[in-house]
C-alpha cells in the first residue's frame, strides 16, 4: 500500500488492512470491522456478515453524512460506536475493532497490557483505556467507548470483547493495533516461562532520543544493478517477515553488505509493510544517502560489518516467542532439535541500553554470534546470504515457540553433551 494513503480510495485501504489482520490470525471470518471518515464526513466501513478472508473493495459500505447508505451490503453491526468515536474525536480519522487472541485474553481477565514491555510501544500506543461490557452493536456500547475516547485515549480494551483503536489515518491505527497485540503476546508468552520485566519511562525516553540522522550525508549516490538487486532482496524479506509475524509495522531493521564495509539498510519511521526499494538507505564510507533517515541501529550494523568479515546480512527485529525470553531474562536453550543447535549453538543476551551508541556490549559487534537477544528490545540475527539469515531467524523463533509451548507439558529435556558432540563432528568440522 502506498505511503501516501490520501491517494488511495478508502475502500482499497480498508480491504488491504483487513486482509493483513485476517491473514495474521488477528480476527476471524466474521469478526472485526474497520472504518475511515473522509473529508466530507462520509464514513466508509466494512460490511456486516461478509467473509473477512475474501473482502473486496466493492463490498465496502459508505454511510453518508446524512445517514443514507451506499453499497450492496449492510454496514457493520458495530457501526454505532465507530460513529460515536468520530463525533467525539475529530482528530481520529480511522477506527479498527477486532478480536485478536492476546488482547482478548487481557479483556477476559479484565487487565490492560503494560506497553513498557518493549522499547517503542509506549509512544506508538499511548495510554490504554478500558470500556465496560455492553451489548455488541448497541447504542450503549457506542456511548461507553466514546466516553473513553473522550478522555484522550486512542487504544481501548473492551471488556469481554476485544479492542478498538483510532488513528489519524488507517496506517496509524493499524500500527497501534499491531503494536498493542504484540505487547499482549509478549507478556503472555513471557509469563509462561518466567516473570516479565518492564522498562522505565526513562529507559524508553533514552531509546527515543537516539538520533540516526547524525550520520554525514554523501554528495552523490550510485545505484548500479547489483545494488538495486540487494534493495529488492531486503524489501522482499521485510515483507515476508511482516506476513509471518516476525516483524511489525513499527520495528524491524534489515541490512546487507554491498561491498567492503558499505551496506544498505532499512529506514526509520517507514511502515515495514509498505517498504519500497526507494526507501532503502545506502551507507557508503560512513555516509548516508541524501534525503533519507536510516535506522537508529545503523551504527550497530556498521560495527558488525567492520568487525565480522564473514557477516554479509543482518536482521534486527522483534518476534513474539524470542521476545518472551528477552523480557523475562530467561536463557533460551536451543538444544531442542539438531537443526536448532547446528544453526545457533547459543543465543546470548545483553542488557537493555547496551545497544545504544557509546554503551555497546562487545558481544554485539565483536564476539558476534548468529543470534543475540537485547533485553526488552530485539533479537539480532547475522549470516552470509540474507535468505540464510532469515532462515536462522525462523529457526530461532520456532525453537523459542517450542520451548514456551512445551512448558505446559513438563520440564524440557535438551539434547545431551554426547549428542551435541556428534552433531559438531558431523556438521561443524
Amino acid at each position: 500500500m502506498s505511503k501516501n494513503i490520501k491517494l488511495i480510495h478508502p475502500r482499497d485501504q480498508i480491504t488491504e488492512i483487513i486482509s493483513r489482520i485476517y491473514k495474521r490470525g488477528m480476527t476471524t471470518t466474521s469478526g472485526g470491522n474497520i472504518s475511515i471518515i473522509d473529508d466530507k464526513g462520509d464514513i466508509w466501513v466494512t460490511p456486516s456478515a461478509i467473509d473477512k478472508g475474501s473482502l473486496r473493495a466493492s463490498d465496502i459500505v459508505c454511510v453518508k453524512k446524512d445517514g443514507s447508505i451506499i453499497g450492496k451490503h449492510k454496514p457493520s453491526s458495530e457501526f454505532p460506536f465507530h460513529k460515536a468515536i468520530y463525533d467525539e474525536r475529530p482528530d481520529i480519522r480511522s477506527v479498527i475493532h477486532a478480536h485478536p487472541p492476546a488482547l482478548v485474553s487481557f479483556s477476559i481477565v479484565r487487565q490492560i497490557p503494560n506497553t513498557n514491555i518493549i522499547s517503542q510501544a509506549k509512544h506508538i500506543c499511548g495510554p490504554i483505556g478500558y470500556a465496560n461490557y455492553e451489548l455488541p452493536g448497541s447504542e450503549m456500547l457506542g456511548e461507553v467507548i466514546a466516553e473513553e475516547f473522550k478522555k484522550g485515549y486512542k487504544a481501548i480494551i473492551m471488556e469481554n470483547h476485544g479492542t478498538v483503536l483510532g488513528g489519524s489515518d488507517l496506517t496509524d491505527a493499524f500500527e497501534r493495533f499491531e503494536a498493542l497485540e504484540f505487547c499482549a503476546k509478549t507478556i503472555i508468552y513471557g509469563s509462561q516461562i518466567g516473570t516479565p520485566n518492564y522498562l522505565t519511562d526513562a529507559q524508553i525516553d533514552a531509546f527515543e532520543a537516539q538520533v540516526p540522522a547524525n550520520i554525514p550525508v554523501m554528495e552523490e549516490t550510485e545505484t548500479p544493478s547489483d545494488e538495486v538487486e540487494k534493495r529488492l532482496e531486503i524489501c522482499n524479506i521485510v515483507n515476508r517477515s511482516c506476513e509471518q509475524g516476525l516483524m511489525i509495522s513499527t520495528y524491524g531493521t534489515v541490512s546487507m553488505r554491498w561491498k567492503d564495509n558499505d551496506f544498505l539498510i532499512t529506514p526509520t519511521d517507514v511502515n515495514r509493510w509498505d517498504l519500497d526499494i526507494d526507501d532503502i538507505v545506502q551507507i557508503k564510507n560512513g555516509k548516508r544517502e541524501a534525503g533519507k533517515t536510516p535506522s537508529r541501529s545503523t551504527w550497530i550494523h556498521q560495527e558488525i560489518y567492520k568487525n565480522n568479515p564473514e557477516v554479509n546480512s543482518i536482521i534486527m527485529t522483534q518476534s513474539p516467542y524470542l521476545m518472551a525470553f528477552g523480557v523475562t531474562g530467561t536463557h533460551i536453550n536451543v538444544r531442542t532439535i539438531p537443526e536448532s543447535w547446528i544453526f545457533l549453538q547459543d543465543i546470548p543476551a545483553v542488557k537493555y541500553g547496551e545497544h545504544f551508541k557509546g554503551e555497546v556490549n562487545s558481544n554485539i559487534v565483536e564476539n558476534c554470534t548468529t543470534a543475540l537477544i537485547v533485553e526488552n528490545d530485539s533479537v539480532i540475527v547475522t549470516g552470509d546470504k540474507l535468505l540464510q539469515t532469515f532462515d536462522y531467524l525462523e529457526v530461532a523463533e520456532f525453537s523459542a515457540k517450542s520451548i514456551v509451548m512445551g512448558t505446559s507439558l513438563g520440564e524440557m529435556v535438551p539434547i545431551n553433551d554426547d549428542q551435541v558432540e556428534d552433531l559438531r563432528k558431523k556438521f561443524l568440522t
